[in-house]
Order: C-alpha cells, then sequence, then structure tokens
C-alpha cells in the first residue's frame, strides 16, 4: 500500500481531530501515526497524519477542504526520497557528515549535487561519484554569482538546499525564490559572536557553552525560524583550536538531526517560530 503524509495547518476549532480522521476513514486510508499540536495564543491548529492505503489526493483534499475552517493549509505529500543540492565553501565537517550518513543509509535522502564557491571540497565530494561544481564569485557582483547558482541549481529540481557552512550572505532575491526549502547551520553561542573567528572570540571571553543552530533561511541573517538546536558544556581547559573542534561536532550533529525532521515532513514553519514533531 502507498504510503503518504497529511499536513494540516488551520485556525483552531472544535473537533478538528475527528472531523480529519473521519474523512481519512471515508477513505479507507490506515492513520499509521498522529500528532497534533494547538498554539493557543494564535489560535492555531497543527497535525501531522501519518498515513496508508489506496489515495484519490483531489477527492480527499476535496473533502477536507469542506470540512475545515477558512485560512486552512493541508498538503498530503509522498513518503518518496527528497533531493537536495548542498551548497559548501571550504569547510568540510558538515559536508562530510551528511555524505557520509546518505552512503550508510543513516539519511535517506538523494543528494543531487554540491555547489561550492572555492573548489577545495570537490575531491571528498567525488569520492560519493556526486557531481561538483566550482562557481566561484570572483569578480562577480552577489547577483551576477547568484544568477549562476540559481540556473544550476533549478536544473537539480531540489526539494531542499542545505547550506553545509556555505560562507555566502544570500540575497533577498534567492531567499524569495526558494523560500521555506533553504537549510542552514551556524554556531550559536551564549552570549552570541558574530563576525570572523567566533570560536577565538568564544575563547577569549571564557564562554562556558557552545552550540549551533538549524534554522530556515531568512533575509534576517542567522534568525530565521529554528528547526534544532544543541549545546555542549566547555571549561578553562579548552584552547581556541580545541573549541572549535567540539563547535563542529555539534554542527554537524544538529545539522544531521534537523535534516531528518524536514525529510520526514515534521517540521512546520509558523511565523518567526517552528512546530517540530519529533
Amino acid at each position: 500500500m502507498e504510503k503518504k503524509i497529511l499536513l494540516t495547518d488551520c485556525p483552531d476549532d472544535k473537533g478538528l481531530i475527528a472531523k480529519i480522521t473521519n474523512i481519512c476513514y471515508k477513505h479507507q486510508l490506515n492513520i499509521i501515526k498522529n500528532d497534533e499540536f494547538v498554539d493557543r495564543e494564535q489560535g492555531r491548529f497543527f497535525m501531522r497524519t501519518a498515513l496508508e492505503g489506496n489515495f484519490n489526493d483531489d477527492t480527499l483534499l476535496e473533502d477536507l477542504d469542506m470540512a475545515l475552517p477558512p485560512g486552512a493549509e493541508r498538503r498530503l505529500v509522498s513518503s518518496a526520497r527528497k533531493r537536495l543540492v548542498l551548497m559548501v565553501t571550504r569547510e568540510p565537517h558538515c559536508l562530510g557528515d551528511i555524505l557520509m550518513k546518505c552512503y550508510a543509509g543513516a539519511l535517506d535522502v538523494e543528494i543531487a549535487a554540491v555547489i561550492g564557491n572555492h573548489p577545495d571540497l570537490a575531491p571528498l565530494v567525488e569520492k560519493f561519484a556526486i557531481p561538483f561544481h566550482c562557481l566561484p564569485a570572483d569578480g562577480l557582483e552577489r547577483e551576477q554569482h547568484e544568477e549562476q547558482v540559481v540556473q544550476l541549481v533549478d536544473s537539480y529540481e531540489p526539494d531542499y538546499l542545505v547550506l553545509a557552512k556555505y560562507m555566502r550572505v544570500l540575497t533577498p532575491a534567492f531567499v524569495a525564490r526558494y523560500r521555506g526549502r533553504i537549510i542552514n547551520i551556524h554556531h550559536s553561542f551564549l552570549p552570541a559572536f558574530i563576525g570572523a573567528r567566533p570560536y577565538q572570540q568564544a575563547y577569549e571571553r571564557g564562554v562556558k557553552i557552545i552550540g549551533a543552530t538549524a534554522h530556515f533561511v531568512t533575509d534576517d541573517l542567522d534568525e530565521g525560524p529554528i528547526i534544532e538546536q544543541d549545546v555542549i558544556h566547555v571549561d578553562h581547559a579548552y584552547s581556541a583550536d580545541s573549541m572549535a573542534a567540539a563547535g563542529r561536532d555539534v554542527e554537524k550533529s544538529v545539522l544531521s538531526r534537523a535534516l531528518q525532521l524536514v525529510l520526514q515532513e515534521r517540521v512546520f514553519i509558523h511565523g518567526h517560530k517552528t512546530v517540530v514533531f519529533k
């Protein structure tokens, strides 16, 4: 039997769970798992329903439209493997972790291609028989470089773009083109350190916690809806280099977990936040 996931995001109302599950029963669909959440402050209802059976997508969605309140959003998505395009610069840790997990089957996803603005990571990618494209940005305006990137990305038709330590700020036009489909990983300290050499800054301030944040990309730099976060404790015995090494481990772990959640359709974007069903 075919498996799909029904995602419902709508104004809260009485009996929504019963209405949705009754329509699934009407279509003789088996509910494998169901998760729901209500944002009481916003009055918004979210539900993820994993289904199996024989699907008539159009009829099912029409029945849902009749049952759900105005302003409802609903999607029926296939459980088929998603396609990613990864974007990188020079740091290999996040890229290498994703490549290895895909190779070992720990991440069930197709990596269509890797795009870099430097050639450094080509040998790593080629070991996995995945296309690597180097598009240098030297001498180009940001918009000119992104035009080249867009043409290449669109040729692969990915479901998501993953910035695996891609060290360039994206323009609003690029973000808008792939809104809700670009995932980024960045260090996040308490307090936060921005600019060059963040781990050196953290070391000099004597921080006791370092961490990482995976989020959807918006026009606000590193402030998009958060998918996953984690921290580890450090102390005075850490040098700047050992702190950076520990930070890289957190970054690749957080990005991998965030990708799992997104690929399994467990994440709703809710304004500046997310609703994540783990």
